[in-house]
């Protein structure tokens, strides 16, 4: 299924996790991915959980996503590690039960990967804090499934927007919305002053193929 294309604040989604830089760019001086990936961009929603006025706004978006979007829902699922704390808030806020799900089951005790009560059959909608490949998340996915749960969708603060995303989620058939996006980011960055037509251009350069992009020096 293609992203669900709702009306969320995407601008001042952008603005705030650029004030606290929980998103950074570095056209320069690229980042580098657990993945090896090399990039201009670097997410890291973990730091607006340092500001209580811009957490409390963003805890308030996924709220209003999932109340409008998947009303059938009747159990949240924060994604390891990232997404846990928003998951919680968003289902404390909802006052719905909550589970997180592990990359992996747990090595000792019970060795479970969903971690809190749940029941088979249960509706159940996915927070992510981020969405770059959408392999993480759909492993998630995978993982609810098997243990009976109905997967209404997932919601995630941010989205790298990469064709891969769109088609893995298609393929799974699973449903999405992101507070905000890497369009929506860039051209804020533009109108900010933040970068140039020319860092512009390196930017939208590296969304397109970001698997092989080397560098602004190596990619010219």
């Amino acid at each position: 299924m293609a992203e669900k294309i709702i009306t969320t604040n995407q601008r001042a989604v952008a603005e705030k996790l650029l004030q606290v830089q929980a998103i950074r760019l570095s056209v320069q001086q690229p980042f580098t991915w657990s993945s090896g990936w090399k990039s201009p961009i670097y997410c890291d929603n973990r730091r607006v959980l340092g500001f209580p006025f811009i957490r409390d706004f963003i805890k308030s978006e996924l709220c209003n996503v999932i109340f409008a979007q998947y009303p059938e829902a009747g159990l949240v699922a924060g994604v390891a590690t990232a997404g846990i704390a928003w998951g919680a808030m968003a289902a404390d806020q909802l006052k719905l039960p909550y589970v997180y799900v592990r990359s992996k089951p747990k090595e000792h005790g019970l060795g479970q990967q969903i971690e809190g009560y749940y029941e088979k059959g249960q509706s159940v909608v996915v927070v992510e804090d981020l969405i770059s490949t959408g392999k993480s998340s759909l492993q998630v996915v995978d993982i609810l499934r098997a243990e009976g749960l109905e997967v209404a969708g997932l919601v995630s603060i941010f989205n790298y927007g990469f064709p891969a995303a769109e088609a893995a989620f298609a393929d799974a058939g699973v449903s999405y919305v992101s507070l905000s996006n890497y369009p929506t980011l860039i051209g804020l960055a533009m109108e900010k002053g933040l970068v140039g037509a020319k860092e512009e251009g390196v930017l939208l350069e590296w969304s397109s193929n970001p698997a092989s992009w080397l560098g602004p020096k190596a990619n010219h």
